[in-house]
């Protein structure tokens, strides 16, 4: 009898849970608490602009009450640029997805004291809701400004922007709709050009090989200024659905 004989059959379950556990993550859950003011902004405003995973596939117009262009942003931080852009531009729906709930916690404060009506917020890790919650053909723009660019090679893999998401999340946006990437990592925004312009269904909207100018809708973020006092560059690119 071989080895392999004496040890018990694997449940589904179990084999779930290790491929989760092997799963390449793009983000760490960084330790810290909560504020008083972000728990009690989680608490008390998360029953109206909060999404759940669980809640399974959007309905945008049930949703936001109106029929209008949709904005997904992928790891809004604290939530500043995103309150401004939706501040900005009160016609557009803006859906915002961080894993952190310090971050959540603001931007959910922020969205009540500012009186918007526009966001609403998942706090979940990305690929999982736009797998399990966003529709197909349903984005107008999706945004990631300054991911993580997880700069030694050996955490490469890490890197959100790769081929198969590129795929994955051209099924999400409208053809014509806009995915829009922001860096202040040089390295990064080369592999980002490089996996962009390679992806299939997908066009420049600049030009082939070119970054695009800073929008003037688009607000500094926290994680630019850092980056340009410690003397770093500033890349935008916008990459069009055409197919």
């Amino acid at each position: 009898m071989t080895d392999t004989e004496h040890q018990p059959a694997q449940s589904e379950a179990e084999a779930e849970d290790i491929q989760r556990k092997r799963t390449v993550r793009s983000f760490v859950v960084r330790a810290g608490r909560m504020t008083e003011g972000q728990e009690r902004g989680y608490r008390e405003n998360w029953p109206d602009f909060g999404l759940e995973l669980s809640d399974g596939m959007l309905d945008f117009a049930a949703c936001f009450g109106r029929e209008a262009e949709t904005v997904l942003e992928i790891g809004f931080g604290m939530g500043d640029s995103l309150i401004e852009m939706a501040r900005q531009m009160p016609e557009k729906n803006f859906i915002g997805i961080e894993v952190h709930p310090p971050g959540v916690g603001r931007l959910l404060s922020r969205i009540r004291e500012e009186g918007l009506t526009n966001i609403r917020v998942y706090c979940d890790d990305a690929i999982e809701v736009l797998a399990q919650c966003i529709p197909d053909q349903s984005l107008d723009t999706l945004q990631l400004f300054f991911p993580d660019p997880w700069p030694k090679k050996r955490h490469h893999k890490r890197r959100i922007v790769q081929p198969v998401f590129a795929q994955s999340i051209r099924q999400k946006l409208k053809l014509g709709g806009q995915f829009h990437m922001a860096t202040d990592w040089q390295p990064y925004a080369e592999h980002m050009m490089e996996v962009m312009s390679a992806a299939e269904g997908y066009r420049n909207s600049v030009g082939e090989g070119l970054y695009a100018e800073q929008p003037e809708w688009r607000p500094v973020t926290k994680f630019q200024k850092r980056g340009e006092k410690l003397g770093h560059g500033v890349w935008d690119l916008l990459f069009t659905r055409v197919v």
